[in-house]
């Protein structure tokens, strides 16, 4: 590839999507639509609910003249490589995430990664994360936090991790972050109210930005007395020292 073409590369724009519903005006600033109308050319977790969102959102280009790389546990690492091409010739494209922001509980990082070694301009666009909409609503600590993703499956591993981040939150004054697959919600919530001190803090946050969101900060004690239903809700959790 000519140097010239390398110095004049495209941009890689990362697209935030809802994170449930259809509330687009909601989640995207004035603008994102126009800019997004542009591309023809997306890098996506999931084909279907990539087009259903564009088209939600007001996209109207033909998808037949759209082209989709597909990121996810099935990518092959040889076809990563092919997924900036265009853009190292000029052309603009999009990382668009399958719920929130690209890149936090997200395969989009290894894009990004990607472009600034090849000095690609990455241009994040404001949207949704449910990680920091949890965190600023729930009263904990915002100036310390940590974001642990999923936690162990296994029962007695994933109650040591529950444990360890305990005990970071008290000693620390740590805000601790994590969420579970949703059909698991349940379980999680009944290892927690199990397995915690009485008095440490849990905020659960759940179904955010749809009309049944849910947030509440209490202590565990607290939770005992009545445990929601969080089963199939996507769902955030934090741990902080009362």
């Amino acid at each position: 590839m000519s140097a010239d073409v390398k110095s004049n590369p495209g941009k890689l724009f990362l697209i935030p999507s809802s994170l449930g519903g259809d509330n687009i005006d909601a989640i995207w600033p004035a603008g994102h639509l126009a800019l997004v109308s542009q591309l023809d050319e997306f890098i996506v977790e999931n084909l279907r609910t990539a087009r259903r969102f564009l088209r939600s959102a007001g996209y109207n280009r033909s998808f037949d003249e759209v082209q989709f790389h597909l990121l996810n546990k099935h990518t092959k690492p040889e076809e990563l490589s092919t997924f900036l091409k265009n853009v190292m010739h000029g052309k603009d494209i999009g990382l668009l995430s399958e719920a929130g922001s690209p890149c936090i509980a997200d395969p989009g990082q290894v894009i990004v990664a990607m472009a600034h070694r090849q000095n690609i301009r990455v241009v994040p666009l404001v949207g949704p994360s449910s990680i920091l909409l949890a965190l600023i609503a729930s009263g904990f600590n915002g100036q310390q936090f940590a974001f642990h993703g999923y936690l162990p499956i296994e029962k007695v591993e994933r109650l040591r991790k529950l444990k360890q981040l305990e005990n970071a939150a008290w000693q620390h004054e740590q805000t601790q972050i994590f969420m579970e697959t949703p059909f698991r919600n349940n379980q999680l919530l009944q290892d927690l109210a199990g397995s915690l001190r009485p008095d440490t803090m849990l905020c659960v946050a759940c179904d955010l930005t749809t009309p049944t969101e849910f947030i509440k900060s209490q202590t565990i004690s607290t939770w005992k007395k009545e445990m929601p239903d969080l089963h199939k809700r996507t769902s955030i959790f934090l741990l902080f020292r009362s």
